[in-house]
């Protein structure tokens, strides 16, 4: 019934646990400093739109898989999770996932993020709730990136062209559907509006 109602209890407890983890981690990584290489570099980069992109390549050469990348903060339903690099079934368990395979905020293209709905945590359980306009936003040691949902779609797991780069820059978040079962997935799109 527990499970029904919220979350399954015991893996919600373990991803209680590895989210504190993962946000002392994210912390140690606001702070460090960029490489002085990567520091000149950025230094004669004039555009702010390509530093950004700059900072954000410097960030992901040093993206492990599991690694906390930032917080994804979602206020219409209640979440702020720190998301990590990958998704695999043991980066899942920790957070939502980036998919390593697209880009990352501040590089052109469609930022990709999976998460559970029932189990460890369940932090995209009311990813369904969210609603055209609604705010996502998405912290990075680098820089604050603030997307607005445009649509919702249901989609077969095999269906990969949702992660396909578009004329503007989007966010796309993915979970199970319906809740309870992995037949479909539900996909969440969102424009970036701010940087």
């Amino acid at each position: 019934g527990l499970t029904l109602l919220w979350q399954e209890p015991v893996s919600a407890v373990y991803a209680h646990l590895q989210q504190g983890r993962l946000s002392d981690r994210l912390e140690e990584l606001e702070r460090a400093p960029l490489e002085p290489a990567e520091q000149r570099a950025l230094e004669r980069i004039p555009d702010t739109r390509r530093r950004l992109a700059f900072r954000a390549r410097a960030f992901g050469r040093r993206l492990d898989p599991g690694d906390p990348m930032g917080r994804i903060v979602m206020p219409s339903v209640g979440v702020s999770d720190v998301f990590v690099e990958g998704t695999g079934a043991g980066d899942l368990r920790t957070g939502p996932g980036h998919y390593p395979e697209t880009p990352l905020p501040g590089e052109r293209g469609t930022v990709a993020i999976a998460g559970h709905r029932t189990t460890y945590g369940a932090p995209f359980r009311h990813v369904d709730e969210l609603e055209r306009g609604d705010r996502v936003e998405l912290a990075m040691p680098y820089g604050r990136f603030v997307y607005r949902v445009e649509r919702t779609r249901i989609v077969p797991p095999t269906e990969t062209s949702v992660t396909d780069r578009v004329d503007h820059d989007r966010l796309v978040l993915s979970a199970c559907h319906p809740l309870y079962s992995a037949a479909k997935r539900i996909i969440v799109f969102a424009r970036l509006e701010q940087s």
